[in-house]
């Protein structure tokens, strides 16, 4: 299976989630997926999310219920660990559907509201630091 090329940054849509032309920050420095959600609400072996964010382009508000989901340690770039809810998605890269697990994060004082790491990225893509938007300009071709 040859790997794709993709950039820095990319442009890429979330269905199951409603979220669509979303600006992501590809991290080979971050070993699992964020995205940002602004409020989690856990009760009844359920997990109610919302995404929204007044600060990013395209993320109006969505809520989502999750059954299946679970918690994760994250170590930050500074160095502390934090406990994070992880679900499980969907993600689309040149036309083509991924799954992918996503830890919740508040990403508001970030410049992207997702950012996508090492195990999403293994065995699939290739990483050209000096490229940007090749996923969504291959979508608009």
């Amino acid at each position: 299976m040859s790997k794709k090329i993709i950039g820095r940054a990319d442009v890429i849509s979330f269905p199951k989630l409603g979220l669509f032309d979303i600006n992501v920050k590809v991290d080979t420095g971050a070993y699992t997926s964020a995205i940002h959600c602004s409020e989690i609400v856990e009760e009844n072996k359920t997990l109610k999310v919302t995404f929204h964010s007044d600060v990013h382009e395209n993320f109006g508000k969505t809520e989502i219920v999750f059954d299946d989901y679970s918690r994760t340690n994250v170590k930050s770039s500074n160095g502390f660990k934090e406990n994070r809810y992880k679900i499980k998605s969907e993600v689309i890269f040149f036309g083509k559907t991924y799954k992918i697990n996503l830890t919740l994060s508040t990403r508001d004082d970030m410049r992207f509201p997702v950012l996508i790491g090492r195990q999403f990225l293994k065995r699939k893509f290739l990483v050209d630091v000096d490229l940007e938007n090749v996923s969504y300009n291959y979508k608009n071709k």
